[in-house]
């Protein structure tokens, strides 16, 4: 049987190339890292990205329409049902220099986003599927064309890995570091260079093996 997993994300899971508006192939995001590997440890996987730029966890761009991470979310559980985990990867956007935000805010939308996922209109009969929450690396100070959207980011953000760690425990989520693995890019100081994709994307691999046969 195949086994869907819903990567829901933003832009350092899209996969643009920092300093630039590019974006990387799937096999060089960490998605396709993952689902490669699981592929070859004998999952019948299919990895389904829906990751948006700028997306936020439930709050509004000032700029541009759409990114509130709450808009659609149920309907992508619906529209990829039978669903064998959902990832969430989000939260440095919160710390754009238009939000207050702190790492509590940003867990707490977080956990806003995991009721939804659990109270999406699946099909009946249909499993609710266990989710993943993956905290970003930590950003460092941010550097070039994406400097003064994100000036004060990195002391927004701190505590970020601890506050979405208790999230996940309280309403019983899985949960994975991403900054134990790899940092964000040297180039910009919040997305991530194809190696670091890499890094995460086989680290994830022995996580969501376990979760896959636990499960689903």
């Amino acid at each position: 049987m195949l086994k869907q997993v819903l990567v829901y994300s933003d832009s350092l899971t899209w996969g643009i190339i920092p300093g630039t508006r590019e974006r990387l192939d799937f096999d060089q995001r960490w998605p396709g890292v993952l689902e490669n590997g699981l592929i070859l440890d004998e999952h019948h996987v299919r990895v389904v990205e829906d990751c948006l730029n700028g997306r936020r966890t439930v709050w509004e761009d000032p700029f541009k329409p759409g990114r509130n991470g709450i808009e659609g979310l149920a309907q992508a559980v619906e529209m990829h049902s039978p669903l064998a985990l959902v990832i969430i990867m989000l939260g440095n956007n919160d710390f754009q220099s238009m939000h207050p935000h702190t790492a509590w805010h940003a867990a707490q939308g977080v956990g806003t986003l995991i009721n939804e996922v659990r109270t999406a209109p699946i099909e009946p009969g249909m499993p609710a599927p266990p989710i993943l929450v993956v905290c970003p690396p930590v950003i460092q100070a941010p550097k070039g064309p994406i400097a003064d959207k994100f000036v004060g980011a990195e002391e927004k953000a701190a505590g970020l890995a601890l506050e979405m760690r208790k999230v996940a425990a309280a309403e019983g989520c899985h949960f994975f570091d991403a900054g134990t693995v790899t940092k964000t890019s040297a180039v910009d100081g919040v997305h991530l260079d194809a190696e670091q994709h890499f890094a995460l994307g086989r680290a994830l691999i022995d996580v969501i093996d376990k979760i896959l046969d636990r499960d689903f």
